[in-house]
C-alpha cells in the first residue's frame, strides 16, 4: 500500500512539474509568419514596426482613415496572428474607424516568446504608434492585455470580448484537478484591473462560449460598470464574435 501511495505521489509531482515547466505552451498558441504587406490585404494599409521597451521589433498593419474619430487598437487573443483579425478591421474601417492590427512577440513571425510582462511591453509599443483618440479592443486574452494598458493610459473607450476574470480562474475551469493558482507564472488579473478604470466600456460575450465561461465575462462587465452585450448561441471562436454586427456596433458605441 505504501509503495502504491509513493508511486501515485511521484506521478502527481511529475505531472505538476511538467505543467509548470511547459505552462506557457498551454496558454499561448502563436501562428508563425511571414505575413503579406498591409496594402496587399487591404487597400491603403501601411506596414508598421513596433519597438518595445525591451528592444524587440514587432510587425503590424495600420489602416488609417483621415477623418476617423478614433483608432481602434486590436489586442488579439492567444491564438493565430493578425491575419485572423482582418474581417474585424474591414468591418470597422467600413464604419469610418482607423484600425491598428499587430502581433505580440512570438506571433506572426515576430521575435521573442510571449509572457504577461512581454505582452505588456508589446501593448505599450502599439500605443506609441497612434496619434489622437484611441479605443481598445481586447479579445479573450487580449481583453486582459487591454485592461492592463487602460490602467497605464485610459482610452476613449474599451470593448472587451469574452474576457475572463483572471487567467487562474479560466485555467481552473478547464483543469480543476491542478493547483492552477499556485502554478501560474502569468496572472492577468482582469477583474482587479477593470475595477480601477473609469472609461466607457462594453463587454461582449457568447452565451455558448466553451473557452471562457460566460459567467466570468458577466463578472468583468459588473466590475467595469460596462454595458453587456450577449450574443445568443455563440461559441468563443464563432465568426459572429470575431467581427459580427454586435461586435462592430459595440466598438462604434464607444468611439464617437
Amino acid at each position: 500500500m505504501r509503495r502504491a501511495v509513493l508511486i501515485a505521489l511521484a506521478v502527481v509531482v511529475t505531472i505538476v512539474a511538467v505543467v509548470f515547466s511547459f505552462q506557457r505552451k498551454l496558454v499561448y498558441f502563436p501562428s508563425p509568419g511571414p505575413l503579406p504587406g498591409a496594402d496587399e490585404v487591404m487597400p491603403g494599409g501601411r506596414d508598421v514596426r513596433l519597438v518595445t521597451a525591451d528592444g524587440l521589433v514587432l510587425g503590424g498593419w495600420h489602416f488609417e482613415l483621415p477623418a476617423a474619430p478614433a483608432t481602434v487598437v486590436v489586442f488579439p487573443g492567444n491564438g493565430g496572428n493578425r491575419s485572423g483579425r482582418l474581417s474585424l478591421a474591414r468591418g470597422l474601417t467600413a464604419r469610418g474607424l482607423s484600425v491598428l492590427l499587430f502581433d505580440y512577440r512570438g506571433y506572426g513571425g515576430n521575435p521573442g516568446s510571449p509572457s504577461e510582462e512581454g505582452l505588456t511591453y508589446d501593448a505599450r509599443a502599439a500605443l506609441d504608434l497612434v496619434d489622437g483618440p484611441v479605443v481598445y479592443f481586447g479579445e479573450s486574452l487580449g481583453a486582459a492585455v487591454a485592461a492592463e494598458l487602460a490602467t497605464f493610459r485610459a482610452p476613449k473607450g474599451m470593448v472587451l470580448r469574452s474576457p475572463f476574470t483572471s487567467l487562474a480562474a479560466a485555467g481552473s475551469h478547464h483543469y480543476p484537478w491542478l493547483p492552477v493558482r499556485m502554478l501560474l507564472q502569468d496572472k492577468y488579473p482582469v477583474l482587479e484591473r477593470v475595477s480601477a478604470v473609469d472609461v466607457p466600456t462594453v463587454v461582449v460575450l457568447g452565451t455558448a462560449d466553451s473557452v471562457v465561461p460566460p459567467a466570468q465575462s458577466r463578472e468583468v462587465a459588473t466590475a467595469a460598470r460596462a454595458r453587456l452585450v450577449e450574443v445568443a448561441g455563440a461559441d468563443h471562436n464563432d465568426e459572429v464574435l470575431v467581427s459580427g454586427p454586435q461586435v462592430v456596433d459595440a466598438v462604434l458605441s464607444v468611439s464617437r
